[in-house]
Order: structure tokens, then C-alpha cells, then sequence
């Protein structure tokens, strides 16, 4: 059984060492990644956001981060989940905790940043009601290539 829990510190290097796994395997390691990965708690929690961890037996297998930007904007960065588990709907699990997260806290949108090449992320996006935003705008990573965002209401 798979389970959806918050962030603990304890889960701090989980979340650093699942991102560092996807990133490494297709791309290089950014300032960004460095900013969130290595203070998750400062980046993302202490700032009124959330990481969830989707957990096997006691071991974290999946994560995704709800980082909240503005009022009402939220973004979905880090999300991950092991090769050993991917394709079995983890990824959804922590794409419906996060959009419920975002719901819970009044958000109006949700935007993530991507590469177009990330074809299974960009499937699992869409589906969960993402567009493309043709309006990109953000530079922080070189990878990023593709925004997509979620109204909600």
C-alpha cells in the first residue's frame, strides 16, 4: 500500500536525493535545484507551502512540492518518483494531494516549470487539467522550457 504524508525533516534527504535522481539522469544540477533541495524546509514549508512524500513500506518512494509564489499562486516543483515505481499512479497520488493542498489554501493557480522532453511528467500534467502557458517568463533554470498552468476556483 502507498501512502501520501507532509513534510518531516526527517524526510529532507529523501526529497534532495529522489530529485537529484530524475535531474542527474536527463540534465545538470542547477543553483535553484541546490536552493530548494538542500533547505527545504526555509524554501518551501517555512514560506507557507507544502512537500508531500508518497511512502512504501516506511520508504519514501515519490515526492512533489506545492511552493507557494504569491497570494493565490502556488507552484508544483521536485516532484519525483523512483524508477521502481513509476507507472503504478504514484505520480497522481501526489499530484491530487498537492492540487488539494493548493484548493485548501484558496489558490486560484498553480503553474510548474518543465522540458518538453519529459514526455510521462507532461502526460500526467495535462491530465490532471495543466495548459500550456504561452507566456514563458521564468529563467531560473536553463532545462526549463515549458510552463504549463492550472486555473482553479
Amino acid at each position: 500500500m502507498i501512502l501520501i504524508d507532509t513534510y518531516k525533516d526527517i524526510y529532507s534527504s529523501s526529497f534532495k536525493s529522489l530529485n537529484l535522481e530524475w535531474i542527474e539522469a536527463f540534465f545538470k544540477i542547477e543553483q535553484e535545484d541546490l536552493n530548494i533541495l538542500t533547505d527545504p524546509r526555509g524554501y518551501v514549508i517555512d514560506k507557507g507551502g507544502e512537500i508531500f512524500f508518497a511512502k512504501h513500506e516506511e520508504v519514501i518512494i515519490g515526492t512533489s512540492a506545492m511552493v507557494l509564489i504569491s497570494p493565490g499562486v502556488y507552484e508544483l516543483a521536485k516532484m519525483a518518483v523512483t524508477k521502481k515505481f513509476q507507472g503504478k499512479g504514484v505520480g497522481r497520488m501526489l499530484m491530487e494531494a498537492s492540487l488539494e493542498f493548493a484548493r485548501n489554501n484558496h489558490a486560484k493557480e498553480v503553474f510548474l516549470v518543465t522540458n518538453d522532453k519529459l514526455l510521462p511528467a507532461l502526460e500526467l500534467y495535462k491530465s490532471s487539467g495543466f495548459i500550456l502557458d504561452k507566456n514563458y517568463d521564468d529563467n531560473r533554470y536553463d532545462r526549463g522550457n515549458t510552463k504549463l498552468k492550472l486555473k482553479l476556483n
